[in-house]
């Protein structure tokens, strides 16, 4: 495996009424907080009143910020930035799935900085210091609550970014399971496809030795498939709910990418692909991730054949390592599809009237890949096979 260091600072806060951890994690690091929010579903299902309870039996003075897009954009991350800096800011509380924590990872960062935000996130210039925040989840997907990654829009120039630094992580998250029991089922799948997906972003990639971090990244994907069928069913199961919450933040918080550094060439696509047409991060994954894989099956066959194997299985009698490797990318294609996933671009409405733009978005910062690297030629395929 890659020599690596590990560090992950953020206190995970895991379990059912733990939103009281409010009452002494805030004020370690202040009391005017910014609370950052979405479309207003914590009003409708009532954490909104929670937060705003312990917040105010702490005494905390309160702005705040909702409306943050499911792709957040870098508007709204302005538009925090003045909030906080006018309101001399101390600590931020971002209230929702991962889109709401990754743009108050950018108004935090921001916040400190003496320039324009997207500076930062265009990595033309490096973040120095942020405001502290923390976080309550409401939606089991994107691992945000526990890394120190995020993604902004802007929509203006149709650009997409993933960026992150040491200063994006978390102070705290609280997760409760029945906070994500209003999330309806299409918001569901979605997070599962996005969690599968950081677990395989990780699988494929080129280190050797790897034969733990591979284990765990199974595990995590045969216990997600495992329970999600179970969970559609019933919503609002407490043990289904615990088990994907729990399996979205162990996806992406650093522990299977100590020594090995993942591929996330799919999510590059993606980002260009949603930059354009503004559709759902996972909805696209779940387009692009199989035919990124088929694309570049002479590089993934061998992975994708031990996933046949050990978390699809494939009988391998009779069955070339080719076929085995192709059969995985359908078993798990028709796994996406069962649980309510789309599998065609088409599915919203795109044609091919904007692959040229969204591979020139895709291109913006070169080749890219850590497993198999992706030109030109390569993008405009896996679009073209995804339509």
């Amino acid at each position: 495996m890659d020599s690596f260091e590990f560090q992950n600072p953020t206190k995970l806060i895991f379990g059912e009424g733990q939103i009281q951890a409010l009452d002494t994690e805030v004020p370690q690091y202040g009391k005017n907080v910014l609370l950052v929010y979405g479309g207003g579903s914590i009003k409708k299902n009532g954490i909104y009143d929670q937060v705003m309870e312990r917040l105010s039996t702490i005494g905390a003075t309160v702005t705040e910020l909702s409306g943050v897009e499911p792709n957040p954009r870098l508007t709204t991350v302005r538009k925090g930035v003045e909030l906080a800096q006018k309101n001399n800011v101390d600590f931020l509380l971002a209230v929702g799935g991962g889109s709401v924590i990754d743009c108050t990872k950018a108004i935090a960062a921001g916040t400190k900085y003496d320039g324009d935000v997207w500076d930062l996130i265009t990595k033309k210039a490096e973040v120095k210091d942020s405001v502290p925040f923390g976080t309550v989840l409401t939606l089991a997907a994107t691992g945000s609550e526990m890394n120190a990654g995020s993604v902004i829009t802007n929509w203006e120039t149709n650009e997409k970014y993933g960026w992150g630094s040491p200063f994006n992580f978390p102070k705290f998250s609280i997760l409760d399971p029945v906070n994500t029991f209003t999330v309806p089922k299409d918001q569901t799948v979605y997070g599962i496809v996005d969690m599968m997906s950081h677990v395989l972003e990780s699988y494929f990639h080129p280190a050797t030795n790897t034969k733990l971090q591979e284990r765990m990244a199974e595990a995590i994907l045969m216990t997600v498939m495992e329970t999600a069928p179970k969970l559609l069913e019933n919503l609002e199961s407490y043990e289904h709910r615990e088990t994907i919450l729990y399996s979205g933040t162990m996806a992406l918080n650093g522990t299977l990418q100590m020594g090995a550094r993942g591929d996330w060439a799919s999510h590059n696509i993606e980002h260009a692909v949603s930059a354009v047409y503004d559709i759902p991060h996972a909805g696209g994954l779940a387009i692009l991730f199989p035919n990124w894989m088929r694309h570049n099956i002479e590089a993934t066959e061998p992975k994708l054949k031990q996933l046949a194997v050990r978390v699809f299985g494939i009988d391998s009698e009779g069955k070339s390592d080719r076929e085995l490797a192709l059969a995985a990318v359908d078993k798990l294609s028709e796994f996406w599809t069962s649980l309510g996933a789309p599998n065609r671009l088409a599915d919203y409405d795109i044609d091919d009237s904007k692959l040229e733009l969204i591979t020139d978005r895709a291109m913006a910062r070169g080749p890219f890949g850590n497993f198999r690297k992706q030109e030109k030629e390569d993008v405009k395929s896996i679009l073209e096979m995804s339509l």
